[in-house]
């Protein structure tokens, strides 16, 4: 047996990573639901909450737009995008077998979940609703878990595409 026989076959043994796709996608999406509906329940038309100083705070907001509250006039084009990258995710995990790539995506699909859910139930509804960001580092934008989450599956996406490796498990050699 070849090379690539060898390695599509070793790939085969270790198996779908589907479930580690979903309890990553779980974790995020309900980490962030959860600490959304604290905040708003708790924060929300109260005074910023100082974690670390003026450095770390909690403060409740509403984006209509995308990060860094860019693009506010195109919140359906962003509902959008939320649900063209869910489709993707759920595309790719058919091949899934690398738990790096399983662990990007999920954090990737939770993060999309979590911010499509308020543009669907949130004020004004019609997937128009405002993001409830909460997290406010000082100079720099207020931002939520599902944020966090998407930005660390991209970081990870693309050293994973640097090093080579592949969604189905196999390692590129350049």
């Amino acid at each position: 047996m070849g090379g690539r026989d060898g390695e599509t076959a070793a790939v085969e043994r270790r198996g779908r990573r589907i479930p580690m796709l979903l309890a990553v996608t779980a974790f995020v999406y309900l980490l962030d639901l959860g600490s959304k509906l604290l905040v708003v329940a708790k924060l929300e038309d109260h005074d910023p909450v100082e974690l670390i100083g003026t450095w770390l705070r909690l403060r409740v907001l509403r984006n209509r737009g995308a990060a860094f509250g860019f693009g506010e006039a195109m919140t359906i084009v962003f509902t959008l995008v939320a649900a063209a990258v869910i489709v993707v995710v759920i595309r790719l995990a058919r091949r899934l077998y690398s738990a790096p790539w399983a662990i990007a995506l999920g954090l990737l699909l939770g993060g999309a979940l979590g911010n499509l859910t308020d543009r669907v139930f949130r004020s004004p509804g019609g997937l128009q609703g405002g993001v409830v960001d909460f997290i406010a580092a000082e100079s720099f934008a207020v931002f939520n878990i599902a944020d966090s989450a998407i930005c660390c599956g991209c970081v990870l996406l693309v050293f994973l595409s640097f090093r080579g490796v592949e969604a189905d498990g196999t390692v590129r050699k350049d």
